[in-house]
């Protein structure tokens, strides 16, 4: 028996000599009063051991360590993987029946203090817990993510709970018009993929039409499959491997459609990606020659089943002359009864040359189209005097006549009465001669029923009635 109250021995285990955690401890002890104490004494000594503490995520996994428990029980075996026993005959258990018989003949003096001993190894206890599970929560929460954008993928680990966060990390700007999977807002865990399209703008002139568009494709040609483009036998202004920068670019695309040419009494259908119509003619093997052209406008662009029909064209010029009719002038004269007009001059028309194109369409005569008008001689206006001194209303010795009976009796009361040989016009016959001679002008028919029965009056005081010499006895009430 030791001369010490506290003296005690318990079997120490070589195995766990080396240990990152226990080295220069003992086994964990199975009964709880027997807590393990730290020697003490001069340093140097035997019985003092360094520190040998190390945080958990740099200790590598530890073997369950040996059980103590009975004097005649032995150290427990150290399976090789969690969960498996070592079979009998292993290494494993061979080292074991080692180490339990090393203990046995070995034996570690140490001293124990009642006071203090369960209150130095607690601290250190908490600290391994602490870091230990401050450890695993920091490695739970870092994510090893593959970020790919716009085809350059890089591994990186991250922090970030969602691909907001991750792209706000990485400093990754992305536009209403780019493409981001998983989408933004999306809970992100270790070993997911992340990818980013950026979009880029594409000025697109397509089968004439002029839009903006925007894609992520990067090359021209996965553009158009991007925009349903169909590219068979269509015209690209551009390579379609070219690459698309960010910046975008102009691309003019003409997709392959089918035009029917119906010319010289044949039609003849073609598949092309023509800018025009007239390339489209060309095309299908016909030639404009002359004054040809098309129905439609050479220009335009030819749509997909559009029909478009050569119209040859032959004629030449033709020119005319045509009468330039001339002005009437009227002016006043005091001199001439009102309602009387005379012609001073008389008119004469002037005359134009023009040219006119004839054409033939497909053998057919078309109207004559004026191209061209020049005057070779000016029209000279004719001047008629007017009339405005007023009639006087009788003659003496002639009112009290029956003018209208005679007037009845000569031309049935018409004014622009006229015989049938055209001598004599009027209500009362006058002849061209003797109208003018009692101071009318023009003929008598023209002349108003007024003047036509003064001029009669002043016929009678001359002649009496033998101017009317069928009728004259109506001036009197006779017949």
């Amino acid at each position: 028996m030791s001369n010490s109250q506290y003296e005690t021995y318990e079997t120490y285990d070589p195995a766990y000599a080396d240990h990152p955690v226990y080295g220069g401890f003992d086994a964990p002890p199975a009964d709880p009063h027997s807590a393990d104490t730290l020697g003490y004494g001069p340093a140097g000594t035997p019985d003092v051991y360094e520190d040998t503490y190390r945080p958990a995520y740099e200790v590598p996994s530890l073997p369950t360590l040996p059980r103590q428990g009975a004097p005649d029980d032995g150290p427990a075996p150290v399976p090789a993987e969690p969960g498996a026993e070592a079979p009998a005959g292993s290494r494993a258990a061979s080292r074991t029946g080692s180490h339990r018989r090393s203990a046995r003949r070995r034996k570690t003096r140490y001293t124990e203090r009642p006071d203090g001993s369960t209150r130095r190894l607690l601290p250190q206890a908490l600290v391994v817990a602490f870091l230990a599970g401050g450890t695993t929560a920091f490695v739970a929460k870092d994510k090893a993510i593959e970020l790919n954008v716009d085809g350059r993928a890089r591994t990186l680990h991250t922090f970030a709970d969602d691909v907001t966060d991750l792209l706000a990390e990485e400093g990754v700007e992305v536009g209403a018009h780019d493409v981001v999977a998983p989408g933004p807002g999306t809970e992100i865990a270790s070993g997911d993929e992340v990818a980013v399209r950026y979009a880029r703008p594409v000025r697109l002139t397509l089968d004439g039409h002029r839009r903006e568009v925007w894609t992520t494709a990067r090359t021209v040609a996965g553009a158009l499959r991007q925009l349903g483009v169909r590219q068979e036998g269509a015209y690209v202004s551009t390579s379609r491997s070219r690459r698309i920068g960010r910046e975008g670019l102009a691309l003019d695309v003409r997709t392959e459609r089918t035009v029917t040419i119906m010319a010289d009494g044949r039609a003849r259908t073609v598949r092309t990606n023509a800018a025009t119509v007239r390339e489209a003619v060309e095309e299908a093997g016909i030639t404009l020659r002359g004054q040809d052209t098309t129905s439609v406008p050479q220009g335009n662009f030819p749509r997909d089943g559009q029909t478009v029909t050569v119209l040859r064209i032959t004629g030449g010029k033709e020119v005319r002359e045509e009468a330039i009719p001339f002005q009437v002038r009227r002016t006043e004269d005091p001199t001439l009864f009102r309602g009387t007009e005379v012609v001073e001059r008389a008119g004469e028309p002037g005359l134009r040359r023009v040219t006119y194109s004839l054409r033939t369409v497909n053998g057919v005569k078309q109207k004559p189209r004026r191209v061209r008008s020049e005057v070779v001689r000016e029209p000279r206006p004719q001047i008629v005097k007017v009339g405005t001194k007023p009639r006087p209303a009788s003659v003496q010795g002639a009112d009290h006549l029956n003018w209208q009976g005679l007037a009845a009796c000569e031309s049935g009361g018409r004014p622009d009465a006229v015989d049938p040989s055209g001598t004599y016009g009027g209500l009362y016959q006058f002849d061209t001669h003797t109208w003018q001679a009692l101071g009318g002008r023009g003929r008598p028919q023209d002349a108003p029923a007024a003047e036509q029965t003064y001029r009669a009056k002043k016929l009678y005081v001359r002649r009496g009635a033998s101017p009317w010499p069928h009728c004259g006895g109506r001036l009197h009430g006779q017949g």
